[in-house]
């Protein structure tokens, strides 16, 4: 089924960094493919029935995988909205409700969840909605399995459970017990559906200090295609502050009706590497593996190899996680202490914190394969009929051999096609650019040479992305 004036509102702005190494700011968790063949932002994308495309509110720094993970599962249609920092969920929900019909219904949904049973979850949103339409804002809590106290509760009424009488912080563990002992709670999923009128309104009335910043933000945006822009210097004075904060814990008791619906989906919020443990197909020795993976003697495991084979003996309870610069092995019940691994990096200024060895670009993508003190080596892929920027740079010199399709080489003032096991060199301050004229995608190797090799040594002259 298919609602009429609602509008999916996905929430893509987190930077993920609890599932690393595989989850980095520049690469954050949202857009990993970890169940099924999309990536968590693509379900979310595509999971609700709607006869309109969604609006993604993502950082700047994000818009590039967004767009080009929008192209795959065919939403090129959708507004991407891009705040030049992260202000929580509040203002990015009023962002996409200033873009909008006050009576439209916005579904508001986090774009880093897993929801296994599509119909269901449908069926859920279809109740939701019919509340929203007489003016309530409807919460999507998740029937409970276990006393968790890593998650927001929802409490109900006895008299009337589709009503909420409060929202519950994260509990202790004894409470967290007698909430599922008790019954009427449910776990805060992040999920909202409430016409674009009730939402301002309700931020108007407890928080307009935010509506009023985001307003004035929206309101000198510019548009870029499918990017909305609002202005920089005014977004940065908006109050960081969540939905729950601002509006939804204000709600109960208040003029605005507060609703809960209730779900039973298969959901995570995949918020450690032992909740994509626990969602993952399981082996006779419930095991989960990825990519090339040999086990023995071991149990109770997730292992997940990107680039090598990775082999495991007579453990039990552990995560293995292996990329192309970084490895992480830990206890299953204990690896939520990766934030730990995270905020070293970020200490030390270790770009393993931030970006993957393979760095997605608006172009392509590039991989750096070895650095030593004046030289770095890296495979370069472009996809068809995209270009690097127009480019010069100060400290370096670079070789180029292509190894499959054909390049456009501009150098200085000449024009030349390169086909494969052909090269060309360009000189130190050379303007120079890289396209692929072709349909199908160019890769070249990419010989660095000079005595600064960092990514910063860039002059564009010319960007077909803004950058």
């Amino acid at each position: 089924m298919s609602y009429p004036n609602i509008q999916t509102v996905v929430l893509a702005g987190g930077s993920g960094t609890r599932l690393w190494p595989l989850s980095r700011s520049g690469f954050p968790k949202q857009f990993l493919t970890l169940s099924g063949n999309t990536s968590l932002f693509q379900q979310a994308c595509s999971r609700i029935e709607s006869n309109m495309p969604p609006i993604v509110v993502t950082n700047e720094e994000h818009r590039f995988l967004a767009t080009e993970q929008l192209r795959e599962v065919n939403l090129v249609d959708s507004k991407i909205i891009l705040e030049p920092v992260g202000k929580n969920t509040a203002p990015a929900v009023t962002l996409a409700a200033l873009e909008v019909d006050s009576e439209q219904v916005l579904v508001v949904v986090p774009a880093d969840q897993i929801i296994q049973e599509k119909k269901c979850f449908n069926a859920a949103i279809q109740k939701a909605v019919e509340m929203a339409c007489d003016d309530s804002l409807v919460v999507l809590g998740i029937e409970p399995t276990h006393a968790h106290t890593g998650y927001g509760y929802i409490q109900s009424a006895p008299s009337d459970p589709t009503s909420v009488i409060s929202f519950v912080e994260k509990p202790s563990l004894t409470r967290a017990e007698s909430y599922l002992e008790e019954g009427g709670y449910f776990w805060n999923a992040g999920i909202f559906v409430v016409k674009a009128r009730i939402w301002i309104n309700a931020l108007s009335a407890f928080r307009p200090d935010i509506l009023t910043a985001t307003k004035a933000a929206h309101d000198k945006n510019t548009v870029d295609g499918a990017f909305v822009r609002p202005d920089k210097t005014l977004f940065e004075k908006i109050p960081a502050e969540s939905i729950d904060y601002a509006v939804a814990e204000k709600c109960p008791g208040s003029d605005i009706s507060v609703k809960v619906v209730p779900l039973k989906v298969g959901w995570s919020d995949l918020g450690s590497w032992d909740a994509v443990a626990a969602v993952s197909d399981k082996d006779d020795s419930g095991n989960s593996t990825n990519g090339d993976v040999f086990l023995s003697e071991t149990k109770n495991s997730y292992v997940n190899a990107s680039y090598r084979l990775v082999s495991v003996i007579g453990l039990k309870d552990v995560v293995v996680i292996e990329t192309s610069d970084a490895i992480l092995v830990a206890d299953k019940n204990n690896s939520q202490a990766v934030k730990k691994v995270v905020d070293y990096l970020k200490k030390s200024k270790r770009e393993e914190s931030s970006l993957h060895r393979k760095v997605a670009r608006p172009w392509g993508w590039y991989d750096s394969l070895d650095e030593c003190t004046r030289f770095k080596v890296k495979r370069i892929q472009v996809s068809p009929g995209a270009s690097l920027s127009l480019q010069k740079h100060h400290h370096r010199a670079e070789h180029w051999v292509v190894v499959r399709g054909t390049a456009e080489v501009t150098r200085g003032d000449e024009k030349i096609l390169l086909t494969e096991n052909q090269s060309t060199y360009i000189p130190l301050g050379e303007l120079h650019r890289l396209a692929n004229p072709g349909k199908k995608p160019l890769e070249i190797i990419e010989v660095q040479s000079g005595s600064y090799l960092g990514e910063d040594d860039i002059i564009r002259v010319e960007d077909d992305y803004g950058r």
